[in-house]
């Protein structure tokens, strides 16, 4: 989706207006395995870039998930905590983390677009 952008720790954030979606790639979750458990944000907490949004736990690992843009969360995927495999079977859907209403647009000129982020994980193999 062209309004998707990826930070090199493999975060999204889908932007539409002043909200950005966050969740982890389908790279990460299949670095981590079955997912077990997600902690989420608390609605109303404020984000910076870089700061932990989330915890993911997987049978494999545990895992910080960053904010990959600044903001203030507005809404978590309660969905999540009865169904934390969404992360695996649906990371770029159902699998997402928070809403955030961002509070500086000049974050996502920091991510990189599919076709960097594609070519960034290539790298990594």
């Amino acid at each position: 989706m062209a309004n998707r952008k990826y930070s090199q720790d493999h975060e999204w954030v889908e932007v539409e207006g002043e909200t950005g979606m966050i969740g982890i790639s389908d790279y990460a979750q299949e670095q981590l395995g079955d997912v077990v458990f997600v902690e989420l944000p608390d609605v109303g907490k404020m984000l910076d870039r870089g700061d932990e949004a989330a915890v993911v736990e997987s049978v494999k690992a545990a895992a910080e998930v960053y904010a990959p843009v600044g903001g203030e969360v507005i809404e978590v995927n309660d969905a999540l905590n009865g169904d934390p495999s969404l992360v695996n079977t649906d990371a770029f859907g159902d699998g997402w983390f928070a809403k955030l209403r961002l509070t500086d647009p000049a974050d996502l000129d920091e991510l990189m677009d599919e076709a960097a982020y594609k070519t960034y994980c290539e790298g990594l193999d």
